[in-house]
């Protein structure tokens, strides 16, 4: 079996801490990796679950950039929050 090399940036401080865990765990950080790797070919997906955030959708965004620019035209009113 050949072995490449994987380069992947990582913030310095996430780095620090997955390998603290690794070695917590009795293994390094190649051998997690590894293991998330095999994961993901074994059930052809990710093992989390991973989604959008609605609230930066292009219609959200859109919207509030339109309030935005209501406000700064000075279209806006002042209102009281509702308390429940």
């Amino acid at each position: 079996m050949t072995q490449s090399i994987l380069s992947v940036r990582v913030n310095s401080n996430d780095k620090k801490n997955f390998e603290q865990f690794c070695e917590q765990t009795g293994m390094n950080a190649s051998v997690a990796v590894n293991m998330f790797i095999k994961a993901v070919l074994r059930e052809q997906r990710l093992p989390f679950e991973v989604k959008a955030d609605p609230f930066y959708s292009s219609a959200n965004m859109e919207r509030l950039e339109k309030s935005v620019q209501q406000l700064l035209e000075g279209k806006g009113s002042e209102h009281e929050l509702a308390e429940e």
